[in-house]
Parts: structure tokens; C-alpha cells; sequence
């Protein structure tokens, strides 16, 4: 598996097995580095503080805080990398990934069109099909 195009590209189509494998690694990855960014620059908030800080039970301070808006920002590229190939495989432009901006049922739409439903057979507009068929 070609793992920087499948990060980093927008271009292409991929199937549902490389986009769910794809979500479940990113997943896993920023939750460890968000954990070790908890662990190393982590401060706790004082319970009488949470109302103030958001409900957060730590602060990571300046060099945490710019950490973390990296590691999500970089996060936001990848998912959307990923999800705009399985929206090609479908056949519909890579903008159908604002459906997911709908409250509740674009979420739900976006999930069960491009984690459930099939890709087109054979070539599209969008590149060869990844299965091969």
C-alpha cells in the first residue's frame, strides 16, 4: 500500500477496505500523539477552573496548544485526502465531502456512502478501478 497516497493525495480512487484502514490508523495515531502531548506539556486545570477552560481537565500551554493545532491540521489534510479518493470511487466529486457539514444526516450519509456503499466498476472520470476489475 502506497501509504503517501493515500495521505497526501487528492487525486485517484481508492476502495472501502483502504479507506477504512486509513481512518483507523489516522485515528489511532493522533490519539497517541495527543496523549504524549497531554503527558509531556500537560498541566492539570484545577476543578474549580474547568467551567473557565472549557471543561478541560489539562492545559498544554503555548508550545502544546501550537503542537496540537499542527498534529490537527495536518490530521484535517489527511482525512480529507482520503476521503476525497473514496468520493472519486464513487463516481462524485471530491466537494461531496461537505455533505458531511449537514447536521446529522450528512454525516450519516457521507459514512454509509463511502464506508459501505460499492465503488463504481471498471474506470470512471476520476482513474482506473482500485480493485482491478
Amino acid at each position: 500500500m502506497d501509504w503517501k497516497f493515500l495521505f497526501t493525495s487528492f487525486g485517484g480512487r481508492i476502495g472501502r477496505q483502504q479507506w477504512w484502514l486509513g481512518y483507523i490508523v489516522l485515528m489511532v495515531v493522533v490519539a497517541i500523539l495527543i496523549t504524549i502531548l497531554t503527558m509531556v506539556f500537560g498541566t492539570p486545570v484545577p476543578p474549580e477552573q474547568m467551567a473557565e477552560a472549557g471543561g478541560m481537565e489539562y492545559n498544554l500551554g503555548p508550545v502544546g496548544g501550537t503542537l496540537m493545532v499542527v498534529i490537527m491540521i495536518a490530521a484535517m489534510w489527511f482525512f480529507l485526502a482520503l476521503t476525497a479518493k473514496r468520493w472519486h470511487d464513487r463516481n462524485k466529486s471530491a466537494w461531496w465531502i461537505l455533505i458531511g457539514l449537514v447536521p446529522i444526516i450528512g454525516g450519516i450519509w457521507a459514512l454509509v456512502e463511502n464506508g459501505f456503499l460499492k465503488g463504481t466498476d471498471g474506470p470512471n472520470s476520476y482513474g482506473p478501478d482500485p480493485l482491478g476489475n
